[in-house]
C-alpha cells in the first residue's frame, strides 16, 4: 500500500515538475512574441514615413535614384516587419489552437496573408527604385512612359498597404483578440481593446476602399490608434508578465 502511495506521489511530483518547465517555456515564448509585436510596429512606421518618402513623393523618378540607399534600407526594415508578423503568428498559434483550432488557424492564415501583402509592397517599391534609376540613366527618356509604369507600381504599393496592414490586420486581430478574451491568457481589458481596435481599423479600411477616407488621413489615423495601442499594451504585458499561468494548456 505504501509502495502504491509512493508511486502516486512520484507521478504527481513529476507532473508538477513538467508543468513548471512548460510554463517557464511558455513565458519565454510570450516575451519573444512581445518583442516581435514591438518590432512590427516600429519597422512599419519607420519604413513608410522616413525611408520611403523620397520614392513615394511627386518627384519619385528623380529622387528615388538619388536616395537609393534610403529606399533599400526601408525595404530591409520592412523585411524585418515581415519576419515579425510571421513571428507573432507562429508564436501565438500553439496557445490559441487549444481553445479553438479553427479560429486559431484562420488567424494564422490572415496574419500570414498580411505578411505576404507587405512583401508584395516591398517588391513594388524596389521595382519603382529600378525604374527611377533607369530614368536617370537614360539619355532621352520618354517621361510619360516612365510615369505610367511608376503610377502602377505606386498604386500596387498603396493597395498592399491598405489590404495588408489595414484590412488583413483588422480581420486577424478580431480573431486572436477573441481567443485571448475567452482563454484569459492575458487580462480581458487588453483583449477587449483589441476587439475594439480591430473593428475600428476594419471600418477605416472599408472607408478607404470606398473612397470616403484618404488612405493616409487624420481620421484614418484616429481609427488606427486603438489597434496600435492594443498591440503595444499586449507587447508590454507579454514581455513583463507573460501569459496567465492558470490559462496555459
Amino acid at each position: 500500500m505504501m509502495d502504491a502511495d509512493e508511486g502516486m506521489n512520484s507521478i504527481k511530483q513529476t507532473e508538477v515538475i513538467l508543468r513548471d518547465k512548460f510554463i517557464k517555456s511558455s513565458q519565454r515564448t510570450a516575451k519573444i512574441i512581445g518583442v516581435f509585436y514591438i518590432l512590427a510596429a516600429v519597422t512599419a512606421i519607420i519604413a513608410l514615413y522616413i525611408y520611403y518618402q523620397p520614392i513615394l513623393g511627386p518627384d519619385y523618378l528623380v529622387k528615388g535614384a538619388a536616395n537609393a540607399n534610403s529606399v533599400i534600407m526601408g525595404a530591409i526594415i520592412e523585411l524585418i516587419l515581415v519576419v515579425s508578423l510571421i513571428g507573432t503568428a507562429v508564436g501565438l498559434f500553439p496557445f490559441l489552437r487549444k481553445y479553438n483550432e479553427h479560429i486559431a488557424l484562420a488567424y494564422f492564415s490572415f496574419r500570414f496573408l498580411e505578411a505576404v501583402l507587405v512583401t508584395v509592397g516591398i517588391v513594388a517599391i524596389l521595382a519603382l527604385l529600378n525604374l527611377s534609376q533607369s530614368f536617370v540613366a537614360a539619355t532621352a527618356p520618354n517621361i510619360s512612359s516612365y510615369q505610367a509604369v511608376g503610377t502602377v507600381l505606386i498604386s500596387i504599393h498603396n493597395w498592399t498597404l491598405l489590404l495588408g496592414p489595414n484590412l488583413m490586420l483588422g480581420i486577424n486581430t478580431v480573431l486572436y483578440s477573441y481567443l485571448l478574451y475567452i482563454s484569459k491568457l492575458i487580462p480581458r481589458p487588453i483583449a477587449t481593446l483589441g476587439l475594439i481596435g480591430a473593428t475600428l481599423i476594419l471600418v477605416a479600411a472599408f472607408l478607404e476602399i470606398s473612397g470616403v477616407l484618404l488612405q493616409v488621413s487624420f481620421w484614418g489615423g484616429i481609427l488606427a490608434l486603438p489597434v496600435a495601442a492594443f498591440e503595444m499594451a499586449l507587447a508590454v504585458w507579454l514581455i513583463i508578465k507573460g501569459f496567465n499561468p492558470s490559462a496555459i494548456k
